[in-house]
């Protein structure tokens, strides 16, 4: 990542240029910031532009001082964060796939493609979500400090620099701490640690007082205004109404773009479905298998996304058979399919679709067949809707 891919944050991005230029990087930085002003996206772009073989100086007069140049075999590398001499470790925990003593490594091509996916931009619920936690916390474990140790015992291998990245560093096991802390207060030469972190107080004084500050500021409304409009191409009204509310934090402000693209989806899809289901003969069959092919495809995250939409409209819907028009959090379109379609969703059938639909979501989280599910749920459905 370069900096000028960066939202906002440019007298921050000037001031890591020059401690390059000037040949005054410290050995170990804390970027201390809240979540969504590009705390991570500025580390991986200071370590990129350090370890660049051909780095990109501009005139005094230029907004941004400098920049990686984006073409090296080190940047290349860099966007796909596979360059040998940068290192991440994060929270993680006991997953379906990894059973005992987790460490970073096991999760880094997830890491790697959530990253790249997002832009960089991730908030500590993205990773969460990705690995699956479920209700347990992400901790970064002694393993993991006993393999920053032993990486930074070995040479580099193609830069200047080792970097050792610790993204939420306040998830740091107050026990695993004293592993690292000599490594941190007199590392090997031409060793960069970058901590990154959103709360302060909850790192342990002696990683802090081994660090110097980089405090990030929240990004500026018309920054983040101006990123949504240039990555999503929406209107300056859309733009305007979300980044004044974001509050600095350009993770929200994305996710709600995300959200209302995901909920149009569903909408969409869900009208079509219960249509199918509702109508179901013979000569439809075909057109059902089509659909259940389809929205097999679209990957588990999305299908439990979509029925967590079914849950939201049939629960909708209950509160306008009962009169509870205020409570209906559902816009225009969605509002009026429901109205058309109340003689299906009735009071009656209602109780049947969410279970229905709550047990689809708990068998798809649990790697269910989709064709297998969608299929027999569409019978399901016409049997609840004929009922």
């Amino acid at each position: 990542m370069k900096f000028s891919e960066i939202i906002g944050q440019l007298p921050l991005k000037n001031y890591l240029i020059n401690t390059v230029k000037n040949s005054k990087v410290s050995h170990a930085q804390l970027f201390l910031g809240p979540e969504g002003s590009g705390k991570l996206p500025l580390a991986i772009a200071y370590s990129q532009f350090i370890s660049c073989t051909n780095k990109q100086y501009y005139e005094p007069a230029s907004p941004l001082l400098g920049d990686s140049c984006g073409l090296c075999p080190s940047c290349i590398k860099y966007n796909k964060l596979i360059h040998p001499d940068i290192h991440f470790f994060y929270p993680v925990t006991t997953t379906k796939d990894v059973k005992t003593k987790p460490k970073s490594i096991d999760f880094i091509q997830i890491w790697r493609e959530l990253l790249i996916k997002n832009h960089f931009y991730i908030s500590l619920n993205d990773w969460y979500n990705t690995i699956g936690v479920e209700n347990k916390q992400g901790i970064i474990h002694a393993e993991d400090c006993d393999e920053i140790v032993r990486k930074l015992s070995l040479k580099s291998y193609e830069s200047e620099f080792k970097i050792v990245i610790i993204w939420m560093v306040e998830k740091l096991f107050h026990a695993a701490a004293p592993k690292i802390l000599k490594i941190l207060e007199e590392p090997p030469e031409k060793t960069l640690f970058l901590l990154i972190s959103e709360n302060h107080e909850q790192i342990i004084n002696t990683i802090i007082s081994r660090t110097q500050m980089v405090k990030i500021p929240k990004l500026s409304a018309k920054d983040i205004n101006n990123a949504l409009i240039f990555q999503y191409d929406i209107s300056e009204t859309q733009a305007r109404k979300i980044s004044n509310v974001a509050d600095g934090n350009f993770i929200f402000a994305k996710s709600q773009i995300e959200d209302e693209e995901d909920d149009s989806f569903n909408f969409t899809t869900l009208r079509q479905w219960l249509r199918l289901c509702y109508r179901f003969n013979n000569e439809d069959s075909l057109e059902l298998v089509k659909f259940v092919d389809d929205i097999a495809k679209i990957g588990r995250e999305k299908q439990k996304s979509f029925f967590n939409f079914a849950l939201k409209v049939v629960r909708n819907s209950s509160l306008l058979n009962h009169g509870n028009e205020k409570l209906v959090k559902l816009d225009e379109d969605e509002s009026d399919f429901v109205t058309k379609f109340s003689n299906v969703l009735n009071p009656s059938r209602i109780p049947l679709l969410s279970m229905e639909f709550t047990n689809a979501s708990y068998h798809i989280e649990r790697n269910a067949n989709p064709k297998v599910l969608f299929m027999d749920l569409s019978f399901s459905l016409y049997s609840i809707m004929h009922s």
